[in-house]
């Protein structure tokens, strides 16, 4: 799922039905696939308007993506 997520994001013109046959030999249902496709196209969608708008990331948002200890609910 990750990989098809990800390759959906950084090369979506080479998809091909052959990715979504992997996603079905691992038995994700097709619902399955499109919620993949939506919020995979959702995030893309969201990050390049924020980047495009100059969004500036929140306060609280630490640099460092490996401390946690920091993070708001």
């Amino acid at each position: 799922m990750l990989n098809f997520a990800v390759k959906l994001t950084n090369e979506p013109k080479n998809m091909e039905i052959q990715d979504i046959y992997k996603l079905r030999e691992v038995n994700f249902s097709d619902r399955d696939i499109l919620d993949i496709v939506e919020v995979t196209a959702y995030y893309a969608y969201a990050n390049r308007l924020a980047d495009g708008l100059g969004v500036a990331i929140e306060d609280w948002i630490s640099d460092d993506d490996s401390t946690e200890s920091d993070s708001v609910l």
